[in-house]
């Protein structure tokens, strides 16, 4: 479901009252929670805002949807933006699990991901999803030589190697069946060309051209997004 928010600062309160609900009820049911979040600089302003939100933090696992494999002090690291923005106040109580140790060890690091990953034993929570105005989502890229392995819903690993065609780093990403497996999806999107993106993407069927239309369009699992001007 689409949902039109009034006002960024509605956009932000929204997400945040949804991402807490869904890590209160697998802390109820489950003793701890799973939450999956993606990077770039869109989600600062509501990393800032979750940080402080009243939420059982020692209990919670976070980790990434996708990474650059870049160094962790690298300006395009994902896992630096998490650590500055996210990590703080309530929120630095949380685990975190990043994905890149070794930048120059692409594959190890992939498996080392599986590894944690299968070692949690338990669905996300919640993952947080972006959208390029390509339609990727994670790091799902159309074009990508691995988007096929990445969209293949019989994919049983978590996380892939992903060489994006028009886009700097390579990648880790979640495959699409691994987004699936969560317990609630949701996507945050802002300005007019990332809806038309969206509404473009919401056309059946789903195409590889605009990965997050398989995200859209999927009735497996909770999912909603979030738009604002």
């Amino acid at each position: 479901m689409l949902h039109l928010c009034a006002s960024p600062q509605d956009q932000i309160a929204r997400l945040v009252r949804a991402i807490a609900a869904a890590l209160a009820a697998d802390l109820a049911q489950e003793g701890r929670a799973l939450l999956a979040v993606s990077g770039g600089r869109s989600p600062i302003p509501l990393f800032q805002a979750l940080a402080q939100a009243p939420i059982d933090w020692p209990r919670v696992t976070l980790t990434l949807v996708d990474e650059r494999v870049v160094p962790p002090d690298h300006a395009d690291s994902n896992a630096a933006l998490v650590r500055a923005h996210l990590l703080q106040g309530k929120a630095a109580a949380a685990r975190f699990l990043p994905l890149v140790d070794d930048p120059q060890d692409l594959a190890g690091c992939v498996a080392r991901a599986n590894a944690q990953q299968r070692a949690l034993a338990q669905p996300f929570s919640v993952a947080l999803l972006g959208m390029g105005d390509d339609g990727h989502t994670a790091s799902l890229f159309p074009g990508a030589t691995e988007l096929a392995a990445g969209l293949d819903l019989g994919n049983t690993h978590h996380y892939l190697a992903i060489s994006p065609p028009h886009a700097a780093h390579q990648r880790i990403s979640l495959s699409l069946a691994a987004l699936l497996r969560s317990r609630r999806l949701l996507l945050s999107i802002a300005g007019e060309a990332k809806r038309a993106v969206y509404a473009q993407a919401s056309a059946p069927p789903p195409s590889a051209r605009q990965p997050i239309s398989f995200v859209i369009q999927q009735t497996q699992t909770a999912f909603d997004a979030y738009w604002t001007r």
